[in-house]
């Protein structure tokens, strides 16, 4: 393994530099956390002929600094136990209106095309998170602006404060069209036109129990969920991963439970929920692991994943957190 991490994070120090082509294979072992060379946030899987791409955000926060994501880089696996890093394939400023901060992001495929949403700051024009969206010809990029500017701005919106326009998902319903959700203390909806870079309908707000932020939609049979990060003060003041369903993408939402419980030394946790080869995975983070003489922390966490189960009336089994993480075998 420390011949893998070397070569891992020379690939990380070169990525740093700029946005360069896909970067030579180099895998890691799929025991928690899945990548342990550097600091990853803020997970989003996506499946694409046969392999599944792990789209992460690199934390590089050091001492007491909160938040430093620099980058956003995506991994992929074919079996879930060896994973490929592909290095960086876009940083916030490559969308020349913003200044800072690879947040959380989601990508999908249409047309042969993958389309990248993401969260980053804009600059002095509209000041606060803003939605930008990028495009590539490969799940790995490079990944460019597609838009020339924000989706979604901070005046857009009326949310409680300047990060509000945070953390999109983004979803193909069954008739085609693409369903774009996101927010901190809101959370926001709307439909996306066939450009992808533009709203077919006028943004709206949906309340659901508990909800803070990362928001995850996805469908399994007939149900739809949306997986989030939330917090119920009177049990824990740190985030915990909760879900809503609904018969529709646009609800109404039911409140069906809790799926994890806080990160380890992390008041954030992200979920990102897929199925794979007929197995159904949960992703998230949390901030247990230390690199050299970096502990974890606010602004350094750790990527990580489970098996995730459903009940036959397709509720949710919580998931524990485990160290062996998708080692374990999976139940029958």
């Amino acid at each position: 393994m420390k011949s893998t991490a070397i070569t891992l994070g020379i690939l990380a120090l070169t990525a740093c530099a700029g946005t360069p082509a896909p970067q030579p294979a180099s895998s890691t072992q799929a025991t928690n956390p899945i990548i342990t060379n550097i600091f990853t946030a803020d997970p989003a899987p996506i499946v694409h002929d046969g392999r599944l791409y792990l789209y992460v955000g690199h934390d590089e926060a050091h001492g007491d600094q909160m938040f430093n994501i620099t980058e956003w880089r995506v991994y992929s696996t074919d079996d879930m136990a060896h994973w490929t890093d592909h290095g960086a394939i876009m940083k916030p400023t490559d969308f020349k209106w913003a200044i800072r901060d690879a947040w959380a992001s989601e990508p999908i495929e249409r047309d042969g095309k993958f389309w990248l949403y993401t969260a980053v700051e804009h600059d002095e024009t509209d000041v606060g998170k803003s939605i930008g969206v990028a495009v590539s010809d490969s799940p790995t990029g490079p990944f460019t602006d597609a838009l020339g500017h924000a989706l979604v701005a901070n005046s857009d919106t009326d949310g409680p404060h300047v990060w509000d326009d945070i953390d999109p998902t983004v979803f193909e319903d069954d008739d085609g069209t693409f369903w774009l959700y996101w927010g901190n203390a809101n959370l926001y909806y709307a439909p996306l036109a066939p450009d992808m870079i533009s709203f077919a309908a006028p943004i709206q707000k949906v309340d659901l129990t508990n909800f803070e932020e990362g928001p995850w939609l996805f469908k399994r049979g007939d149900l739809y969920y949306m997986a989030y990060a939330g917090i119920d003060e009177a049990e824990n003041e740190n985030e915990q991963l909760y879900y809503s369903t609904a018969p529709t993408v646009t609800g109404p939402w039911t409140y069906s439970g809790k799926i994890m419980g806080p990160g380890e030394n992390s008041f954030t946790i992200h979920p990102g929920i897929v199925e794979f080869q007929g197995d159904w995975y949960l992703f998230y983070h949390n901030a247990a692991l230390s690199i050299g003489e970096e502990d974890g922390a606010i602004g350094r966490r750790s990527v990580r994943a489970e098996h995730l189960y459903f009940n036959e009336d397709g509720t949710i089994q919580p998931v524990t957190p485990t160290a062996e993480g998708l080692t374990i075998p999976r139940r029958e």
